[in-house]
C-alpha cells in the first residue's frame, strides 16, 4: 500500500492505494466508521491486496487526515472519495462501509449511482428518513455536547468494549480512541460532527436507493446504537441479503475478519460470474 494525500480547501486527506490486483474487474474500496482509522481493516486488506486493486482512507479529520476544518457534509465526503478514485483510475468500485463508511457508501451511491458496481455494508444503516425516530433524529443533532459530558475514561471504555467483542478488536479500537487522549474537545467535535452531517443527510430526504448488487452485514452483539433494529428492517423492506455475525459487536471485521472476508470473496465472485 502507497500512502497517498489528496489536497481540499477544509484540509489534507491521507489514504493507502495499491492498485495492482490479479483482478483489475473491480476495485475494492474500505471506507472506516467514525473515530476509527484506516486500520480498521487491516485483516481485510492483507486478504484481499494483491487479489484486486484496493484503496482505505483516514476520513477527513481522522488520525493522518487531521487537522481539517469541520464544515463539510456527507455528500462533500462522497465527492472527495469520488475524485480520489477518478485520480488513480477506478473505475468500477465496489464499496465496502463500516458503520459511517457505510452511511457514505450509500451517499455515493445516490450521487454517482452508475459509477458503484458494488456496496457492502458492515454494522451499518440506511439513511432513509423512514427507519428512525424524530427522538432519535433530534439526538443525533445534539451528540456533540453529550460527548463533552462524559468523562473521558467513560468514553474510552465506550469506544472500545461497546463495540467489539474480541481481544484485537478492543485493542484496535483503543489504539484509535487513543489519538484523541488528553484532546477531548476534538473527540467531541469529530465524534458529533459526524452524527451531525449523518443525521442532516437523513433529514434531505433522498431516496438512497442502492441500484447495485449489494450486502448486509451486522454483528448479533452490536449494542451501537440501534443498529440490529435498523438491519432487520433494511433487509425486511428492500430484501437485500444480510449476513448475521455470530458473537461479532459492532466491528464485526475485526471480531470475525476470516468469516467477513469469506462474504467479501464469495460477493466478488458473484459480481465478476454476473459480468
Amino acid at each position: 500500500m502507497t500512502e497517498k494525500i489528496y489536497k481540499t480547501p477544509k484540509g489534507d486527506i491521507h489514504y493507502w492505494i495499491n492498485t495492482e490486483g490479479a483482478n483489475q474487474s473491480y476495485q475494492l474500496v474500505f471506507l472506516p466508521g467514525l473515530t476509527a482509522a484506516h486500520r480498521l481493516f487491516e485483516k481485510q486488506l492483507q486478504e484481499f491486496e494483491g487479489k484486486y486493486p484496493v484503496f482505505v482512507w483516514d476520513a477527513p479529520g481522522h488520525d493522518t487526515s487531521y487537522p481539517f476544518e469541520m464544515t463539510f457534509s456527507l455528500k462533500d465526503k462522497a465527492i472527495w472519495v469520488d475524485e480520489i478514485l477518478k485520480e488513480n483510475g477506478f473505475d468500477n468500485p465496489v464499496i465496502i462501509g463500516q458503520s459511517m463508511g457505510g452511511y457514505l457508501g450509500q451517499m455515493y451511491a445516490q450521487l454517482f449511482p452508475e459509477k458503484l458496481k458494488g456496496f457492502i455494508s458492515v454494522d451499518s444503516a440506511p439513511l432513509q428518513t423512514q427507519y428512525y425516530t424524530k427522538l432519535e433524529l433530534w439526538l443525533l443533532h445534539r451528540m456533540e455536547p453529550v460527548y463533552r459530558y462524559y468523562p473521558w475514561k467513560t468514553l474510552l471504555r465506550q469506544g472500545t468494549d461497546y463495540v467489539a467483542t474480541s481481544e484485537y478488536g478492543r485493542a484496535l479500537m483503543k489504539e484509535f480512541m487513543m489519538t484523541y487522549d488528553g484532546d477531548k474537545d476534538r473527540y467531541a467535535k469529530l465524534a458529533g460532527g459526524g452524527y451531525k452531517i449523518l443525521v442532516e443527510a437523513v433529514e434531505e430526504a433522498l431516496p438512497y436507493e442502492i441500484k447495485c448488487p449489494a450486502r448486509l452485514i451486522c454483528g448479533t452483539k452490536d449494542h451501537a446504537g440501534s443498529c440490529i433494529r435498523y438491519n432487520k428492517a433494511w433487509h425486511k423492506k428492500t430484501g437485500l441479503p444480510i449476513h448475521w455475525i455470530e458473537g461479532a459487536g459492532h466491528n464485526s471485521n475485526t471480531d470475525r475478519p476470516e468469516e467477513i472476508n469469506e462474504i467479501i470473496a464469495d460477493f466478488m465472485k458473484e459480481l465478476e460470474g454476473n459480468k
